[in-house]
């Protein structure tokens, strides 16, 4: 269902080393494996008849490199804000292995050390949320995991910790959007492969 309101696109990057074998990749400059490369190229063709007014891409090279091979590098701006979570001393490694150091461990409840906590990471979604309203147009956005379910939490109204109640896939896209009006923001979709 559309209607007349602008939709915010959302694109995880594609796969990396790291994402594949569950490591924390915020700040560390990874790039695609040839598999994320490939299914960067699929996405262009999953987005085709739509039209957005900007491109916004995080200053990562996997998200770069998704929003370049899917066809949408001509133009996108490059904003620091939706940059992954940086994960301070636990960069590079797994839950598995955190939970060793430090059992009962939750990124978005714990934050991390010498990193960022929920609410760093809520701050810089909001600045976006901000942009987006401002613009009032469909937007084109591509980023990482854990900003990424940030975003549509606060894009709800929700707390940043809400993001741990949604999912991301590599290369897939969700959308936000209205209801009713802009007073309604909502999620249209969430997820798509």
């Amino acid at each position: 269902m559309s209607n007349e309101f602008p939709e915010i696109y959302l694109v995880r990057h594609g796969e990396t080393e790291w994402s594949l074998s569950g490591r924390h990749t915020g700040r560390s400059d990874i790039p695609l494996t040839e598999n994320g490369e490939a299914a960067a190229r699929r996405v262009g063709p999953r987005l085709a008849g739509k039209r957005f007014d900007a491109i916004w891409s995080s200053p990562s090279q996997r998200a770069r490199n998704t929003c370049e091979l899917s066809g949408f590098g001509a133009g996108a701006v490059i904003k620091d804000d939706l940059a992954e979570w940086d994960y301070g001393a636990y960069e590079g490694i797994t839950s598995k292995e955190i939970h060793v150091r430090r059992p009962g461990w939750q990124l978005f409840r714990d934050g991390c050390p010498n990193g960022e906590t929920a609410v760093d990471v809520g701050a810089r979604a909001d600045r976006i949320i901000s942009e987006l309203r401002q613009a009032n147009a469909p937007i084109l956005i591509f980023s990482s995991s854990h900003f990424l379910r940030v975003l549509g939490a606060r894009w709800l109204g929700l707390p940043p910790t809400d993001g741990a109640r949604f999912i991301l896939d590599t290369t897939s896209i969700s959308v936000l959007g209205y209801e009713h009006d802009v007073t309604e923001p909502v999620i249209r979709r969430w997820n798509g492969i």
